[in-house]
């Protein structure tokens, strides 16, 4: 629908643009297939709240681990519910079920990278495979990777992602927030100031990073929806990215 030019000039547009704008553009420009992906946690909020506010019920992935906190899915169903949010989970392909029923209390910490492409890269890829845009709620200050993003990036697959927040900082969502009234994910207050999966979150310092609860300890800083990793379609082309043996998946897949 537009060429890697106009994408080129329109993200650098909508650098002074305010999320709203950004995301009706989205809408207008790609309905109905664009989607929404969120993890519904404190961070989260804002952007979920312009959503609801959009014209059109834009759809929302959750990507449900089964790692996460009870908080967390009390908190989505909490907002979904209010704000009468389009929200769909999406889950581990079912071939990896046995392979990871096996290992659900080791494979978070002896293979978080494995562990996040089975359960978040994969299930998010199957999930926007007919899609055409994907917003993400990504901000330049949360990580290194994060920082050398585009507001749209357009993927090599065609798959427009953008980042209507990706200019703002935390002290813009903690603004955003306490303007509307919103509620914050109920671990906030306990030191989760970034919540991902109960195995790889813990709680964190004031003064700290507001990602560092995040696999802390484990030379990890992302998930991989927002890496080179997302663009590996078949788990065997990140072979030495992992640990754990993974050749009886890929047995299963050649008998298939």
């Amino acid at each position: 629908m537009f060429t890697p030019l106009e994408i080129e000039k329109l993200s650098e547009e909508f650098e002074s643009r305010a999320p709203q704008e950004i995301i009706a553009w989205a809408v207008d420009a790609f309905w109905p297939q664009v989607a929404l992906s969120s993890s519904f946690q404190t961070q989260s909020v804002p952007l979920l709240h312009m959503v609801s506010q959009a014209e059109r019920d834009i759809l929302v992935y959750f990507l449900d681990t089964g790692y996460h906190f009870w908080e967390t899915l009390i908190f989505r169903e909490k907002l979904a519910s209010e704000w009468k949010l389009n929200v769909l989970d999406l889950y581990r392909d079912t071939r990896w079920d046995v392979f990871a029923r096996g290992q659900v209390r080791t494979l978070p910490l002896e293979d978080p990278n494995l562990c996040c492409f089975i359960h978040k890269v994969q299930p998010m890829q199957r999930g926007i495979k007919d899609m055409l845009a994907w917003i993400s709620g990504i901000r330049r200050d949360q990580t290194a990777v994060r920082a050398k993003a585009k507001i749209l990036e357009l993927q090599e697959d065609g798959l427009l992602k953008i980042n209507p927040l990706l200019n703002w900082t935390k002290a813009d969502v903690k603004r955003y927030m306490e303007e509307h009234n919103l509620p914050s994910h109920p671990l906030l207050e306990k030191g989760y100031r970034s919540v991902g999966c109960s195995p790889c979150t813990v709680a964190i310092g004031l003064n700290d990073d507001e990602r560092a609860g995040r696999w802390q300890g484990r030379g990890k800083t992302e998930c991989g929806l927002h890496t080179e990793m997302f663009k590996h379609k078949d788990f065997s082309q990140l072979k030495s990215e992992f640990h754990v043996d993974v050749s009886s998946m890929e047995r299963r897949k050649e008998d298939r």
